[in-house]
């Protein structure tokens, strides 16, 4: 019975969530904490280093098929990506080029780029985004989860939405820039990061699954993640003009569902003109909405 217990992706350390998902022993980590490969920056700035660099990779057995998988570490400078923590990931997918995977997995969990190290940081970012797009240009799918207690932000939110597949649970959230950083440049007035109910209904993953920027909505708990990853598994879809097309296509429906003046909250308006009533009571069945905005 204690088997069959839920347990929370949201409560989970990276490495706990990544022994959860895939079978049992079956995960064989490259660079693990032993290695010690840490920043060459965080040192020299008095900060302190992790031995893994906030990321764990390597490969493991998923429904017994193999996949390549990296998980970062929301405990450690909020999963931020720097220079080492960059280069594994691009490391692991150009592995996945060679030795061809069924599939990627990146259990996702970051505020985007550290400004300790920055510009390596951007420039590892923008790595990752090429190496998941050759990636997936070879026919292997790249599925991203997204369920931590930090969200997806910043340059991984941009890697996120390079991916096949996007899942999230509800607490889970994604964006370019995170409550915190629209606040400060823009001030309180403008987004007030301490309005968690503002902070989800915009960012969170039950709003990205109604605008389409989330293929599945799932509970908060690790087998749920687990199955979904499992369906996604041959989930690959071609990296074409039409699909870019179509993202942009889109974009730009989001736009014309809006009212020009708004009266209150816009993702609240946007859910109203897909007819969506009362979000609260929105649950993977409800597919109408996502259908509608993908039609309109």
């Amino acid at each position: 019975m204690i088997e069959n217990l839920r347990v929370s992706y949201a409560e989970c350390s990276g490495r706990e969530r990544l022994a959860r998902l895939v079978d049992a022993g079956s995960f064989h980590e490259w660079l693990p904490p032993t290695e010690r490969v840490t920043s060459p920056h965080l040192a020299q700035l008095g900060v302190p280093s992790a031995f893994d660099d906030g990321v764990a990779i390597g490969r493991a057995k998923l429904a017994g098929r193999e996949v390549f998988i990296a998980a970062q570490e929301g405990e450690f400078m909020g999963g931020g990506v720097g220079e080492v923590h960059g280069a594994k990931l691009v490391g692991l997918l150009q592995r996945a080029l060679r030795d061809r995977p069924d599939a990627v997995l990146l259990l996702a969990e970051s505020g985007g780029v550290r400004l300790h190290e920055a510009n390596a940081g951007l420039i590892a970012v923008s790595e990752v985004m090429r190496a998941l797009l050759d990636v997936r240009a070879a026919g292997i799918p790249v599925v991203v989860l997204i369920g931590g207690a930090n969200g997806c932000f910043g340059g991984m939110g941009i890697v996120a939405r390079c991916a096949d597949r996007v899942v999230m649970s509800d607490m889970g959230r994604l964006a370019m820039s995170g409550p915190e950083v629209i606040e400060a440049s823009h001030g309180v007035d403008e987004f007030d990061s301490r309005d968690r109910a503002l902070v989800w209904r915009t960012t969170g993953g039950k709003h990205r699954w109604l605008i389409g920027d989330c293929d599945l909505l799932v509970e908060d708990d690790v087998a749920a993640f687990r199955d979904a990853a499992i369906a996604a598994l041959d989930a690959s879809i071609p990296v074409t003009l039409e699909r870019l097309e179509q993202e942009h296509a889109l974009l730009a429906t989001r736009l014309r569902l809006l009212p020009e003046q708004v009266e209150g909250d816009e993702a609240v308006a946007l859910w109203a003109r897909l007819g969506v009533a009362d979000a609260s009571r929105v649950s993977d069945l409800d597919v109408d909405a996502v259908r509608a905005l993908r039609t309109v």
